[in-house]
C-alpha cells in the first residue's frame, strides 16, 4: 500500500518463480508467460500470492509490475534446499518417475532482478537456464551415490535427509520426481540476459572453493 501511494514509483518487480505452474496431471511441461498458473505445492502458492499482491499494487499506481519467475535458484555459495540435498553424499531417487528440471545460477537470477528493473516489462518473465537434467542426472555428475525410492519410500528418505541437515520441502521433492522447466525465450529477449545452461549449473554446484586466508604484509607497529 505504501509503495503504490508513492509518487515517484515507476515499477514493481518481484521474485517468484516456476513453481506457479504447478506439476499437476496434464500440465505442460515447459509452459511460457500465457500459460495460467496453478501451484500445486506451498510454495508455489506463496509465490502466486505475491504475484496478485504486486499486480493489485501496481493497478493502484498505475505502474508495470514485472513477476520475474526464476527457475530454482542454486549455486556454490548459495543456501537452499535443492542445492543443501543434492550434496549429500547419498541421494534419493525415482528413477522410474524423474522428469527433466531446469535450474538457474545464482548470479543469473541477481543480473535478470537487476535488468527487470530497468525494463519496465509490464507482466511475468520465466528466467531459466537453458537445457535440464533429471535427479540421476545431477546425483551422478556430482559423483553421488543415487539410491532408488519409489512412493511411500519418500517419507523415510526426507526424514533421512532432514536428520543429515538438508530438509526436502514439498516444491523440491515435486521437482525431483515431476520435473520443473519453462520457456524462458521471451525473458532472454526483454532482458538481454543469457543465463548459463542447467549442466553448467549442476557441475558449479558441487564445486567447493578453497578459501584462501591472505597472510599479513608487515608488523603492525601499535601506538
Amino acid at each position: 500500500g505504501a509503495a503504490a501511494r508513492c509518487p515517484s514509483l515507476q515499477a514493481i518487480v518481484v521474485r517468484s518463480g516456476i513453481e506457479v505452474y504447478g506439476r499437476s496431471r496434464g500440465a505442460p511441461t515447459r509452459p511460457d508467460e500465457l500459460v495460467p498458473i496453478e501451484p500445486t505445492s506451498p510454495f508455489g502458492q506463496s509465490l502466486a500470492h505475491v504475484e496478485q499482491v504486486a499486480v493489485e499494487a501496481g493497478d493502484v499506481a498505475d505502474v508495470p509490475v514485472t513477476a520475474v519467475r526464476c527457475a530454482p535458484i542454486v549455486g556454490p555459495s548459495i543456501p537452499s534446499p535443492l542445492g543443501r540435498y543434492l550434496r549429500l553424499p547419498v541421494v534419493a531417487v525415482d528413477p522410474l518417475s524423474e522428469l527433466p528440471f531446469s535450474l538457474l545460477h545464482q548470479e543469473d537470477a541477481c543480473q535478470a532482478l537487476v535488468a527487470a528493473v530497468t525494463a519496465e516489462h509490464d507482466g511475468p518473465l520465466n528466467v531459466v537456464g537453458p537445457g535440464a537434467v533429471t535427479a540421476s542426472q545431477a546425483v551422478l555428475m556430482g559423483r553421488r551415490v543415487p539410491v532408488p525410492v519409489f512412493g511411500p519410500g519418500w517419507w523415510a528418505a526426507a526424514a533421512v535427509a532432514e536428520l543429515q541437515g538438508a530438509p526436502l520441502p514439498p516444491h523440491a521433492r515435486e521437482l525431483l520426481v515431476r520435473g520443473c522447466t519453462a520457456d524462458g525465450s521471451l525473458a532472454r529477449s526483454v532482458l538481454g540476459i543469457e543465463p548459463r545452461t542447467t549442466h553448467d549449473v549442476v557441475t558449479q554446484l558441487y564445486r567447493w572453493h578453497t578459501v584462501a586466508h591472505p597472510e599479513p604484509s608487515g608488523q603492525v607497529t601499535p601506538r
